[in-house]
């Protein structure tokens, strides 16, 4: 029995960025961008732990809402479960996590929390 599931999802560049920043970090097993039908699709393999079958990703909590935005500047950079999860942001040098605005000291539009 596979430890995998896929999920599907419509391509955008932001939805792009995001599964790549989930494969850095060890979120997912893999993924893959289909180009073909358009607007393509993100093929997402989920990652599971082999004994308790229990996801890698246990929260993801969207933060930044079309109708709320949610800026944050370098001194207040959130940090998830004290640094055991990530979160996502929006910067003037694209998506990245909180660990690497923190190094790079910029801020930004915080997207989502994942633990």
């Amino acid at each position: 029995m596979a430890n995998h599931r896929v999920v599907e999802i419509p391509k955008s560049r932001i939805k792009e960025e995001i599964t790549k920043i989930l494969f850095e970090k060890g979120y997912i097993l893999n993924y893959k961008v289909e180009y073909s039908p358009r607007p393509g699709l993100i093929r997402i393999a989920l990652k599971y732990h082999p004994v308790t079958k229990l996801s890698a990703i246990s929260s993801l909590i969207r933060v930044s809402k079309p109708g709320l935005r949610k800026y944050v500047d370098c001194e207040k950079l959130p940090r998830v479960l004290n640094g055991l999860g990530i979160a996502i942001l929006s910067t003037s040098k694209g998506l990245m996590t909180d660990k690497e605005a923190r190094t790079m000291k910029i801020g930004g539009e915080v997207i989502c929390y994942i633990s």
